[in-house]
């Protein structure tokens, strides 16, 4: 990020600026495609505003990746047991449907792969510190299998390829914890 001491005009641009790129991620499909010259276009803003944000198009997807990540991180510090987890996945169901729209534009491009495998290791390796402790047989079988059926889960509500929906989806989590690793 390039801009210090954001004020919210900068918090409005950078916003403006994302949106605008997730629609043209989800138009375009791909990455590369996106464009800062049709960027700024669209979003009625100069080269020069997006510049003082950012420096490139792959910037921008990366605030997007780093902001999930950070989230999901900064809620992970005391989970350390099944309960907790329980409160984890209902904190991001929540963050999730905050931020649909966004993620229904994201998640129809084709370069979210980069992203999915940040994810996939950070979800995996905080499911590893709780139940590490537990005698359970191929734990690390049973966290890939969970950790990546979730994600996928995920990334199909917001693609529109399954009817259900991001509750249906943490539910189903947590009855599976419950069930796999119990």
């Amino acid at each position: 990020m390039k801009v210090k001491g954001m004020n919210s005009s900068s918090i409005k641009t950078k916003n403006l600026i994302k949106t605008t790129f997730a629609i043209l991620l989800k138009e375009k499909k791909e990455l590369n495609k996106v464009t800062v010259t049709e960027l700024v276009k669209r979003a009625n803003i100069t080269r020069g505003t997006f510049y003082t944000h950012y420096d490139n198009i792959y910037e921008v997807a990366g605030d997007f990746q780093n902001e999930t990540l950070n989230f999901l991180i900064e809620h992970t510090k005391d989970i350390n047991s099944v309960d907790k987890l329980n409160i984890y996945f209902d904190e991001i169901a929540n963050y999730l449907k905050e931020n649909e729209e966004i993620y229904s534009m994201l998640l129809t491009s084709n370069d979210v792969f980069i992203f999915i495998y940040k994810l996939e290791n950070l979800i995996s390796k905080k499911l590893y510190d709780v139940f590490k402790d537990a005698n359970i047989n191929n734990l690390k079988m049973h966290i890939s299998f969970f950790t990546i059926g979730a994600v996928n889960m995920i990334i199909k509500y917001f693609r529109k390829e399954e009817s259900y929906n991001i509750d249906d989806i943490n539910n189903y989590m947590k009855e599976i914890v419950n069930k796999l690793f119990n």
